[in-house]
């Protein structure tokens, strides 16, 4: 009876302490729900094989607000070549404000939520076997999406200027 009541209080001794430290390390770690957000303007999400975003209808509310506090990347690669700059094919003059537009890329898709004078990152999300990183910053956004040497990185610019959104794949 004894042996029994010791294992018992041992065994719950070691599940607090066990619990307390999972919640330690938990409590830092905050993520929000993924929110589905209407796309608006000329393009919506391509699906694999086509080669041209289809039009989308204009959605009947307005969209909700971006998801804060992106990941940030922990260290920097340096490429082995110079990235080629090339303008995205879905990036047509800047929409009106709070356009929400997908841009597919090779390594995974980024949305933005663009307006008249900034833009917002609304989702990132990496295909399979590719990482994403997020740099945000007053006048710009960078998603890079990276596969071993591999980079895509989808910019978005708004300093002084409407939104615009290029890609480059390194």
């Amino acid at each position: 009876m004894m042996q029994a009541l010791a294992w018992a209080l041992a065994t719950a001794a070691a599940v607090a302490v066990s619990w307390y430290g999972v919640r330690t390390v938990l409590a830092g770690t905050a993520y929000e729900p993924p929110r589905a957000l209407p796309i608006s303007g000329n393009t919506a999400p391509a699906t694999p094989g086509s080669s041209a975003p289809a039009p989308a209808p204009e959605p009947a509310a307005s969209p909700s607000p971006s998801p804060s506090q992106p990941a940030r990347p922990s260290a920097r690669e340096a490429p082995s070549s110079p990235p080629a700059v090339t303008p995205s094919p879905a990036s047509p003059p800047p929409p009106a404000a709070g356009a929400v537009k997908s841009y597919p890329v090779r390594g995974g898709r980024a949305v933005f939520d663009l307006g008249e004078s900034a833009a917002t990152l609304v989702s990132a999300a990496p295909e399979e076997g590719w990482q994403m990183r997020v740099w945000k910053q007053s006048a710009w956004i960078r998603v890079d999406f990276v596969a071993g040497a591999r980079t895509t990185s989808v910019f978005v610019t708004w300093n002084g200027h409407p939104p615009q959104v290029q890609t480059v794949e390194g």
